[in-house]
C-alpha cells in the first residue's frame, strides 16, 4: 500500500471520519510505554535514574552538610556503622573532613549537567553535518566521512585527553572536548539513516510536490530517522558521565574542590589502603548511574525498533 501523507488536514484519507491528533499520540505513547516496560531492566533504570535526578535537583534538601565545608575535628572519619564513625557523616568523610554523602550528592548536578551539555551538542551538530553529508552526497559526504574517520581512528580517551590538553584543563573544555569524540558517531548513524530514507516514495513524492531543500531535510527525512540516534543519545550520556569522571580522575577535568565524582576519586588516591570509603562511593556512584542509563538505553532500543518489537 502506497504511502500517504496528510499535511494541514486533521482527516486520515484511510479512515472515514477527523483523526484525533491526541489520541493518536496517547495511543504512540502508550504502544511505547508497553515495549518499554516489557524490560524490566530497563524500568529499573528508569526508577533508579528517576531518583538520582530528583536528589540532583533537590541536593541542598538532602544533603546534611556543604559540598566544601571542612571539618578539622573529623578528618576520614569512617561510615557510621564502623567503627569511630559518625551519624553526623553517614557515609564519612574525605582528607580534609568533608562530608562524603553530600559531596556525592553534589556530585549528581555535575554528572547529570556533562551529560546534557555532551549529548545536546554531540547530537545538534552530528546530526547536522550527517544529515548533510546523507543527503547532498558527492564529494561534500567523502570530505565528511574522512575526517569522521580521522577522528574514530584515535582511542577515545587520549584524542579527548590532547584536546583538553590544547584547550586547557577545566571542566568545560572537557565537556566540549567529549563532545567532539562523541559526535562522529552521530555522523555516521545520521549518514546512514538518510541513505536508507532519501529514495523512499514519500521523500519522492515530497521533492515533486516542489518542497525545498531544507524542509525534505528537516521536515520530512529527519523526524523518520530519529529512533535509532534518541537510543544513541542515551547510552552517549552514559559516556559522557564515563570520559569526565576518568578526565577529572586524571586532573584534565574539573578541577578541586569541585565535586565531581572523578575528581573525588583522584583526590582520594593515596588513601585507598586505609580509608576504603573515599574511593568506593565515588566509584559506586559512578557505577550505579552509568549501569541505570544503559538499562534505559535497551529499553528505548526495543521500544523505537520495530524489528524487536513482540507481537
Amino acid at each position: 500500500m502506497a504511502q500517504v501523507e496528510a499535511r494541514g488536514t486533521d482527516t486520515d484519507p484511510l479512515v472515514a471520519g477527523p483523526v484525533d491528533p491526541w489520541a493518536m499520540r496517547k495511543a504512540m505513547l502508550s504502544e511505547f510505554w508497553f515495549y518499554f516496560s516489557q524490560n524490566k531492566g530497563a524500568v529499573i533504570g528508569l526508577c533508579v535514574f528517576a531518583v538520582i535526578v530528583v536528589v540532583a535537583i533537590f541536593a541542598p534538601v538532602f544533603a546534611p552538610h556543604g559540598p566544601t565545608v571542612q571539618n578539622r575535628e573529623a578528618l576520614l572519619l569512617p561510615p557510621f556503622w564502623q567503627s569511630g564513625g559518625s551519624g553526623a557523616f553517614p557515609l564519612g568523610t574525605d582528607a580534609v573532613g568533608r562530608d562524603i554523602l553530600s559531596r556525592l550528592i553534589y556530585g549528581a548536578r555535575f554528572s547529570l549537567f556533562i551529560g546534557i551539555f555532551v549529548v545536546t551538542l554531540s547530537v545538534s551538530s552530528g546530526v547536522l553535518i550527517g544529515l548533510t553529508a546523507g543527503y547532498f552526497r558527492g564529494w561534500i559526504d567523502t570530505a565528511i566521512m574522512r575526517v569522521m574517520d580521522v577522528i574514530l581512528a584515535f582511542p577515545s580517551l587520549l584524542l579527548a585527553l590532547v584536546l583538553v590538553a590544547i584547550l586547557g584543563p577545566g571542566l568545560i573544555n572537557a565537556m566540549i572536548a567529549i563532545a567532539l569524540i562523541l559526535q562522529p558517531h552521530f555522523v555516521r548513524l545520521t549518514r546512514a539513516s538518510v541513505l536508507s530514507e532519501r529514495e523512499r516514495e514519500y521523500v519522492v513524492s515530497s521533492r515533486v510536490a516542489g518542497a525545498g531543500v531544507l524542509r525534505l531535510m528537516f521536515i520530512t527525512i529527519l523526524p523518520n530517522c530519529l529512533a535509532p540516534l534518541i537510543v544513541q543519545a542515551t547510552l552517549a550520556f552514559s559516556s559522557a558521565i564515563l570520559d569526565a569522571a576518568a578526565l577529572g580522575f586524571l586532573g584534565m577535568g574539573a578541577q578541586p574542590p569541585t565535586p565531581e565524582w572523578g575528581t573525588m576519586l583522584a583526590e582520594a588516591r593515596e588513601f585507598i589502603l586505609r580509608a576504603w570509603w573515599v574511593v568506593t562511593f565515588p566509584g559506586l556512584a559512578i557505577l550505579i548511574t552509568v549501569l541505570a542509563i544503559n538499562l534505559m538505553g535497551d529499553g528505548l532500543r526495543d521500544a523505537l525498533d520495530p524489528k524487536l518489537k513482540r507481537s
